[in-house]
């Protein structure tokens, strides 16, 4: 009886380990796969098909908005957003970009790092042409602006 007792009282704690241990095993092993996915699908190509505002479009098969990572455009009811809404039209409107998704904002919309079909940096390039300013908050210097 006191054996039994005893075996149980000092194996109870090496069960649990060993348990605890392939549970974390098991939670590694499927954030590896998830990170694994979410870099695959994290770049994304395709025609521009509508221009929202200055810093934001959509791109066809694309269901989500995207908003252009590093960039603060004004809102088009703001002053300059007409003029930003139209520099970003003029420089993106049916081309076919290619965006690496960096984050999900708060309204949903994803945040990419978008390029022209030369290589140009659409942030880049709004910046450069005074339409918008670099998000020096997120963008933490990138553009050189800040």
């Amino acid at each position: 009886m006191i054996g039994r007792f005893l075996i149980r009282r000092f194996t109870r704690p090496l069960r649990r380990a060993a348990i605890l241990l392939m549970g974390v095993a098991i939670a590694a092993a499927f954030m590896a796969k998830t990170e694994v996915q979410a870099q695959q699908s994290s770049a994304l190509e395709a025609r521009v098909s509508k221009i929202l505002d200055g810093d934001t479009f959509t791109l066809s098969g694309e269901s989500r908005r995207i908003r252009v990572w590093g960039l603060d455009a004004p809102e088009w009811d703001q002053q300059g957003g007409s003029n930003a809404t139209a520099t970003l039209r003029s420089l993106i409107s049916g081309k076919t970009l290619r965006c690496n998704v960096l984050d999900i904002d708060r309204y949903g919309r994803l945040v990419g790092q978008c390029f022209l079909p030369d290589g140009r940096d659409i942030a880049a390039e709004m910046i450069r042409s005074g339409a918008a300013t670099e998000y020096c908050r997120y963008s933490r210097g990138f553009y050189g602006t800040c």
